[in-house]
């Protein structure tokens, strides 16, 4: 029974995001002709243990400043609720946290050393996104930024570097639609905690900006990424396999029209998990159009 609940902290649902980002920066390798199986695997561990240490210290950090009491909880937002419940303790949990940090950073430690000092940036940014999103970033009027780069982008960059020991352009222009996914994840998860968002000090752009710009800000990044992908593989940057992104516009255009109703909880609650089946599908796809392309075309 404990054991059940400590795995329902880590939010198990939300880890199947790592899992995509881990798949698309290794495609992205793999597209180059570089792929080193036990290296993805160890990587994806850090990943996940990374993640985990962001739901966690999240979770935590929202119990102490009572956010969790005010919010209403859904599928996609409003915290966990195992410790407004009194299921586990708190600072049971923070340790939890920061144990589950300090696993993932000594795997991160590991990859410097075997694979060189140019993936210490990332990390030490990822770090400072796991412990001052909560606390220092939400309260800062635009927070949304630093979850799309910190487990969108980052991700991708690191699992690419990993594979290859370098950066290149490709990869970059890879990770930038998955930055504005997350982005665009938390975003829309965000229009049902803004009463409860703003009682905590929290400004988030349904906040900062008011729900109607800032789902417009939502749906227009959510097209951006479209042509985003369209641009590059027209240019010759991504291979034309990646087009296949196209088949989660259904999703899309679903989670679109309810963010533009999202004072409608009967319309936003659909558009919300549409919106994570776009997350999770368009990355897979695009990770999978590298993997074509380089079947295909290498």
């Amino acid at each position: 029974m404990k054991l059940r609940i400590w795995f329902q902290e880590t939010r198990p649902q939300f880890l199947l995001l790592s899992v995509a980002l881990l798949f698309l920066g290794t495609g992205v390798a793999w597209y180059e002709g570089v792929f080193h199986l036990g290296y993805a695997l160890l990587a994806l561990a850090g990943l996940l243990l990374a993640h985990i240490a962001v739901n966690v210290l999240n979770d935590y950090f929202d119990f102490r400043s009572k956010l969790d009491f005010k919010t209403k909880r859904t599928p996609f937002s409003g915290g966990s609720g195992i410790l407004p419940a009194g299921l586990l303790k708190p600072g049971h949990v923070f340790w939890f946290g920061v144990i589950s940090f300090l696993l993932a950073a000594a795997i991160g430690i590991y990859f410097i050393v075997e694979r060189g000092l140019g993936l210490l940036p990332l990390l030490l940014a990822g770090a400072l996104f796991i412990f001052l999103y909560t606390p220092l970033i939400t309260k800062l009027g635009w927070s949304e930024w630093a979850a799309g780069a910190g487990m969108g982008s980052l991700p991708i960059l690191g699992a690419y570097f990993i594979q290859t020991a370098s950066y290149t352009m490709p990869a970059v222009i890879a990770c930038i639609p998955s930055g504005i996914l997350v982005h665009n994840l938390l975003l829309l998860n965000e229009f049902p905690d803004m009463e409860a968002d703003s009682k905590v000090g929290r400004k988030t752009l349904p906040i900062s900006m008011g729900g109607k710009k800032a789902s417009w800000v939502y749906s227009v990044l959510m097209v951006v990424i479209y042509f985003w992908v369209i641009g590059w593989v027209v240019a010759g940057a991504m291979p034309v396999f990646c087009l296949i992104v196209l088949l989660t516009l259904p999703f899309t255009i679903k989670a679109i029209q309810g963010a533009l109703n999202y004072q409608d909880m009967n319309r936003l609650m659909p558009a919300m998990a549409n919106n994570v089946m776009v997350v999770l599908f368009f990355q897979v796809l695009l990770g999978a159009g590298y993997i074509l392309g380089r079947v295909f075309l290498g």
